[in-house]
């Protein structure tokens, strides 16, 4: 009953509101909510009760809040150092706030260890370590760390090792071992050591390039890779090693020649046999330049055909026959007569074998160098060589050559020196013989001692005189000298005068013979045929004049050395075919009978220059024809075996081109002056027949050029022959490389062409001397023995075209600054159908040429003041858009240079003044013919 009745009390207590509260109370502490407070009930129990919980309830939110607080500070701020203050705890809540701040405690001395370990590392100091206690990971990182640090601190050392042996002390070769190493940290010891191997083989390098240039190694480079500044100072080593390795080079090359110059030269003192020296500068000189075979050749002085004679060898044998050379014969003859070194780089197979008792080969390299004294020819040396001849050599051969010249000269003039001392020895033997027979006879001259001092003294007097005459005629020596000199200059002075005049004279003809011919073809028909009469006058006045103008310049040339020789096989029956077609007609129209006689025996060709010779013969012909009134003209060509000459000189075979006629004659005082310039057999001012006594002077030096010469013989009043002798093999001093050359080719034949001769009127004063073939098919006959007189109806000009195929329509601009010419020119293109621009001077042409895009061709002056025909053609082919109008040089000056001076400066052809007008517009309708290469341009030009 009492348990029922406790039962139901404590039932009844349960239900009791306040122990309910208690209850939710405990259950939110339970789940972590410290904000429920129990309030007073009035129950003495249950009062102490809320206290008692209230209390506990604050000292678990102050417990939490204190262990938050640390727990943030230390795990989540980092804030070290903190420690959890409840106050009035004890037991086990004591306890736990001292394991919270123990273990805030320990962390911040584990972690403020950590952190000054490390910040002493990042400050390079890496003597300190972890030294607190740890355990669990802590001790892990307490660990690494430390390792870490002993890492980085062996790291360091050796890295500082490598650095101070390497940077420092100078010890390459260094390597920094660090045991242990990973990832960065072993790339970075591995950098390191690169580095340092880096250093070691570039410095190492350098030194030992160095130290091979310091003992004179100069062979060496630095080949060590290298980058930035170490690669700059590489290739400045190597580039100082080259310069020293050129420098010593050239430097010893220098020392060889000087030394080897004046070994040959102290060899060569001393001897006075030619033979003898020749023997020794070949034995020494072969070898010097690394040679394995040598000649030594001495020119012949004192004849006519100088030749070279081998004296001399080194490792050579010359067969039969071939120890004589002439001057152009073979290399060693070639170089003699050019008197320039001939260098043969690459010997072909079979030109020449080398041989020991071992072997015998071919030689790669052959130099031949001839040996000079004062621009005279002393000798050649021909060497040969297994190997190419090094620059060295071939300045030492140079050099050496000079050296060999003095040498051999004064050998030579000692030789000549021993020979007249021979004389003079020979003349005091005599004399001392004399002087013993006289002294045998001391008793007879005795009786004549006054006689034989009258003598002595008249003796010593003719000395005296002939020393005398000898001062004498050394000083007219050098005033011959001093004239020569003078007249040397003033041949070139009149060579330039006649140049420049034959210019000045050429350029008004040009506008002469043009209009003059364009009005003797009447194109209009407005003239009256006494006007083209006159037309024909002044034409054939200004051909004459143009003639005279010629036969000036061609004696200049001969006179200056300058007449061109172009040697050729030429056929006979060619020259005798120009002959028949040109002087036939002529013949014909004076009444006079031409023939023309080959001997049967001739040779079907002969070797000369053909233009030459019709040029002489033509000139003999037109003589014969002009000085002939009745009778005949002939032509007679034979062959002549060796003969006598003139000076008594034998002659070899020749061809005789012999001209005679049944003309007036010439007397036989006259025969010689007749070849001297301006003379003529009749020299008074009333002569009957004109002329300006220059042909017969050209043709006998044309003839001397040719190897041959000119013979006349007349009687006054019973006609006259003269025979032009050509030899059949011409001499090597006519040989066209003994000549100046024009380098375009020469003007065509001077011969009329039939077809151009049957167009001309008919007349009677066969054409004087020669023409130009400007001229030749322009120029009527005119009568001998009467003034200019054409024919009383002259053939009637058929009416030319307006317009001529090819040509119609083309833009023609022409440069030139006389306006005669100019007008000439227009007139005579115009008529062809040609449209023509002018302009005044090279600048305006230009100017022509930009502004007028539809321009053709440019007819270009050359002679034009301020900017001439060479250079505005210059000018002209620096510009692209003209690099392929075609540009004809039009000029006066007619030098054998002036041409390729045109061509040179960028014409595509040359025409000369007077102007062919046939030969200028075949020239204009070549160059307008797409794919037509111009007669004068040069190849690839």
């Amino acid at each position: 009953m009492t348990e029922t009745t406790d039962r139901g009390a404590a039932r009844a207590r349960l239900d009791d509101p306040a122990l309910r509260q208690l209850l939710a109370g405990l259950t939110a502490v339970r789940g972590g909510d410290f904000g429920t407070r129990l309030p007073p009930i009035g129950d003495d129990l249950l009062d102490e009760i809320a206290t008692v919980f209230n209390g506990m309830i604050d000292q678990l939110a102050l417990f939490t809040s204190e262990v938050t607080r640390v727990a943030r500070e230390v795990g989540t701020e980092g804030k070290l150092g903190g420690q959890a203050e409840v106050p009035g705890v004890s037991g086990s809540w004591k306890d736990l706030t001292d394991n919270v701040n123990a273990m805030a405690g320990n962390l911040t001395g584990q972690v403020r260890d950590i952190a000054q370990v490390a910040t002493a590392v990042a400050k390079g100091d890496l003597s300190q370590k972890i030294t607190v206690d740890a355990r669990g990971e802590i001790l892990e990182l307490k660990s690494t760390i430390n390792t870490m640090v002993d890492h980085l601190s062996g790291f360091a050392d050796e890295v500082t090792r490598v650095a101070r042996e390497v940077g420092t002390d100078g010890i390459l070769g260094g390597q920094a071992e660090v045991e242990g190493l990973a990832g960065t940290w072993k790339r970075l010891a591995e950098n390191v050591n690169e580095l340092a191997g880096n250093l070691t083989r570039q410095v190492r390098a350098i030194a030992a390039v160095t130290s091979a240039v310091a003992t004179g190694d100069l062979t060496r480079s630095i080949d060590v890779d290298a980058q930035g500044e170490a690669a700059e100072l590489k290739d400045n080593i190597n580039a100082m090693v080259r310069s020293l390795r050129e420098t010593t080079r050239a430097n010893q090359e220098q020392d060889w020649l000087k030394t080897s110059l004046a070994h040959i030269a102290g060899l060569m003192q001393g001897h006075r046999d030619l033979e003898t020296v020749a023997q020794l500068v070949i034995d020494e000189l072969t070898p010097m330049v690394d040679a394995q075979y040598g000649t030594f050749l001495l020119a012949e002085s004192g004849v006519a055909r100088p030749a070279l004679n081998l004296i001399a060898s080194y490792g050579y044998q010359a067969p039969p026959g071939a120890r004589r050379f002439d001057f152009g014969q073979s290399l060693v003859g070639q170089a003699a007569r050019t008197k320039r070194p001939i260098t043969v780089a690459h010997t072909p197979a079979g030109y020449l074998t080398i041989a020991s008792s071992l072997g015998q080969s071919a030689p790669v390299a052959l130099i031949v160098l001839p040996i000079l004294f004062e621009d005279q020819v002393l000798g050649v040396i021909e060497l040969a060589s297994f190997n190419p001849f090094a620059q060295a050599h071939h300045d030492f051969l140079n050099l050496l050559t000079e050296t060999i010249g003095v040498n051999v000269n004064t050998i030579i003039a000692s030789a000549r020196t021993d020979a007249l001392l021979e004389e003079s020895q020979r003349l005091a033997s005599e004399l001392q013989a004399r002087s013993e027979e006289l002294q045998s006879r001391q008793e007879d001259l005795q009786l004549s001692n006054a006689e034989l001092e009258e003598k002595a003294t008249l003796l010593a007097r003719q000395n005296h005189d002939i020393e005398v005459k000898n001062f004498e005629i050394e000083q007219a020596r050098q005033e011959l000298e001093e004239r020569a000199r003078q007249l040397a200059l003033a041949s070139k002075y009149k060579s330039e005068f006649l140049a420049n005049m034959s210019h000045e004279l050429r350029t008004p003809l040009n506008s002469l013979l043009i209009l003059a011919r364009l009005l003797a073809q009447n194109p209009t028909r407005n003239l009256s045929p006494k006007q083209v009469e006159y037309a024909h006058v002044i034409h054939s006045a200004g051909s004459d004049l143009l003639q005279l103008i010629n036969d000036i310049l061609d004696l200049s040339k001969v006179e200056a050395g300058k007449m061109d020789i172009h040697l050729e096989e030429v056929a006979l029956g060619d020259i005798v075919d120009d002959v028949q077609a040109t002087f036939s007609p002529i013949t014909a129209e004076k009444g006079l009978r031409f023939t023309v006689a080959t001997a049967p025996d001739l040779p079907p060709r002969l070797r000369t220059d053909r233009h030459l010779v019709a040029q002489v013969l033509r000139n003999l012909l037109s003589n014969a024809v002009k000085f002939t009134e009745q009778g005949s003209v002939e032509l007679a060509i034979t062959s002549s075996g060796a003969s006598a000459g003139a000076g008594g000189q034998v002659q070899g075979q020749a061809v005789l081109f012999s001209v005679s006629d049944t003309g007036i004659g010439i007397a036989g005082e006259n025969l010689e002056r007749i070849f001297g310039a301006f003379q003529q057999g009749d020299g008074t001012t009333s002569r009957r027949y004109g002329g300006t006594g220059l042909g017969l002077s050209i043709c006998r030096e044309v003839a001397t050029l040719l190897g041959g010469e000119i013979q006349a013989r007349s009687e006054f009043g019973r006609g006259s022959t003269f025979t032009l002798r050509l030899p059949m093999v011409p001499p090597a001093t006519t040989s066209a490389d003994a000549y100046p050359q024009l380098s375009a080719g020469r003007p065509p034949s001077n011969a009329v062409p039939p077809a151009q001769r049957a167009a001309l009127p008919a007349a009677t004063t066969v054409t004087l001397d020669l023409l130009p073939p400007a001229l030749a098919a322009l120029a009527p006959p005119v009568n001998a023995t009467a003034p200019a007189r054409p024919a009383a109806e002259p053939a009637e000009p058929s009416h030319p075209p307006t317009t001529t195929p090819g040509l119609a329509g083309r833009t023609v601009l022409v440069v030139d600054d006389d306006v005669r010419n100019v007008f000439a020119i227009t007139s005579i293109l115009n008529l062809h159908g040609l449209r023509v621009i002018h302009a005044g001077d090279g600048r305006m042409g230009i100017d022509a040429l930009v502004s007028n895009p539809g321009i053709d061709l440019v007819l270009m002056d050359v002679m034009m003041p301020e900017m001439d025909g060479y250079a505005t053609t210059a000018a002209i082919r620096t510009m692209p858009q003209f690099a392929d109008l075609p540009i004809i040089a039009v000029t006066a000056k007619v030098m054998p240079d002036d041409r390729q001076k045109c061509l040179d400066a960028g014409a595509t052809d040359y025409v000369a003044k007077p102007v062919d007008i046939e030969e200028l517009l075949a020239c204009i309708r070549a160059s307008l013919t797409p794919g037509r290469r111009s007669r004068w341009a040069a190849p690839g030009g």
